[in-house]
């Protein structure tokens, strides 16, 4: 049986039950009353790990809180269609399907072969957890113009291979690999 965790125990980054759902901790505000009698408070900021939703929501000191039956397995990314995107598990191989509703935004990082890391909850999988930069190749750039660095950070638009769309620097050709942070989906360097 999963052991138990009290409102207080949980800290940034940990992952909780509630109410039939795993969750991650984003935030912890803890609020001891002054007066006698008062009641110990902690206000959570949680992710829903099933629908993404983050909200706040606050918890008397005492309760208690599961710990979820989460597993994180190493995939590589296959394809992606009608049903889903499709993973190969690295240790069983076997394919697992993700639909595409728990994906995200995460579609606009994937190549084919990328190594990743899918959550399972139950045994069932949730989502993933994108690398904090990947490599990309630019398929179409404008090209760059002579006497355009005035403003010293010159940048211009780009299209890379999955789709997604960046702002690139003026240097930066056709045909090359580049690094993009996932989380902001901004240049992070040549590969």
């Amino acid at each position: 049986m999963a052991s138990l965790l009290d409102a207080l125990d949980i800290k940034r980054k940990m992952y909780f039950e509630f109410e039939n759902a795993p969750y991650y901790c984003l935030d912890v505000e803890i609020s001891t009353p002054t007066a006698r009698g008062g009641q110990t408070l902690v206000r959570l900021k949680m992710r829903n790990l099933l629908t993404r939703a983050v909200f706040d929501k606050t918890f008397k000191a005492g309760e208690k809180f599961k710990e979820p039956d989460l597993e994180t397995v190493e995939v590589s990314y296959l394809y992606s269609d009608n049903e889903g995107s499709h993973f190969m598990d690295q240790e069983s191989f076997e394919t697992i399907t993700l639909p595409s509703d728990k994906l995200g935004d995460a579609l606009d990082f994937l190549v084919e072969g990328a190594l990743l890391q899918l959550d399972k909850f139950n045994g069932n999988p949730i989502g993933l957890q994108l690398p904090e930069k990947v490599e990309l190749t630019v398929t179409y750039t404008e090209p760059g113009v002579r006497g355009n660095t005035a403003s010293g950070a010159v940048t211009k638009h780009a299209r890379l291979e999955t789709g997604l769309e960046i702002r690139v620097p003026f240097f930066i050709e056709e045909g090359e690999k580049i690094k993009v942070y996932t989380e902001t989906r901004e240049f992070a360097g040549r590969a």
